[in-house]
């Protein structure tokens, strides 16, 4: 297992906020995330909530930007931060467009060379990064839940939905519930993956919980409607259908004037961190 390096710890609403560093094997280089530790992990193992970013993100993004950490402290919750991808990888075509490549590893394992290297999210989120924080922090891994943002909104429900059992909750702000059938997920998808669209399906929310896959409790999702991708990219709709045809419970809250940006998530991410500590206390 990898050793932990400190960036930086800073104290924060009584607990700290730290950033770090870790050489991955899943990833092949040095990887980057953030946790917040609430003041109660002073006392034992807390809790914890992963936050997947989404396009052209890191770990700083939703740590700096979010006002999270009030709250998280309140509700004695740790908050997980990973970054979105590996970082200066040197392969060609990694770096140069914000929808593929370093920022956008839309948290699936890449099949395809030369991606497949480095660009292997998925293990790093599921497998990796936990074993990690498990044996440095006092973190309570029986008592996880999990959110994100579009492109990690797409990782969160993906990631919860094919780990039955692994997280007690899970929400995301304006996900890519159906990447397999918009432009972001298939430009993604076929270079990580290749043209077997059956193999897509298994990073697609909307396909898992057509083909049986499902959470033993009610997904929470906030979608702005005034959100510039919401026609193109975001397609709430196909999720929902997907939901009501398999018995799945959803709460989709549709917010009018509401966009894509940190603003929306700033507004809602109180009613997020309530609703994963309700789980999460249980």
């Amino acid at each position: 297992m990898s050793t932990i390096e400190t960036v930086s710890e800073q104290r924060c609403f009584g607990g700290v906020q730290g950033f770090y560093s870790h050489t991955s094997e899943a990833c092949g280089g040095p990887m980057r995330f953030a946790l917040y530790l609430p003041p109660a992990a002073e006392q034992g193992p807390v809790p914890v909530l992963w936050f997947l970013a989404g396009l052209t993100c890191t770990a700083e993004t939703f740590t700096i930007k979010a006002g999270a950490q009030r709250l998280a402290a309140e509700l004695g919750l740790a908050l997980a931060m990973p970054d979105t991808s590996p970082r200066d990888t040197g392969l060609p075509g990694a770096t140069g467009d914000w929808e593929f490549g370093e920022g956008a590893g839309f948290y699936l394992d890449a099949t395809e060379a030369p991606w497949n290297e480095r660009f292997r999210m998925y293990s790093y989120v599921v497998d990796e990064l936990p074993r990690l924080l498990a044996g440095r922090f006092p973190l309570d891994m029986g008592r996880q839940g999990i959110t994100g943002h579009s492109m990690g909104g797409h990782g969160a429900l993906t990631i919860a939905l094919r780990n039955p059992g692994r997280f007690r909750s899970v929400s995301a702000f304006a996900p890519i519930v159906a990447p397999a059938r918009v432009p972001w997920g298939e430009k993604a998808f076929s270079r990580y993956l290749g043209d077997d669209r059956k193999a897509w399906e298994r990073h697609d929310a909307t396909a898992l919980v057509r083909a049986g896959a499902g959470f033993d409790g009610t997904i929470l999702i906030d979608q702005g409607e005034a959100d510039g991708f919401l026609v193109s990219q975001l397609q709430p709709q196909r999720f929902e259908a997907a939901c009501e045809d398999a018995g799945q419970p959803l709460d989709l809250r549709m917010r009018p004037g509401y966009d894509h940006s940190y603003y929306f998530i700033q507004t809602f991410v109180e009613d997020h961190l309530r609703h994963h500590a309700k789980a999460l206390a249980a």
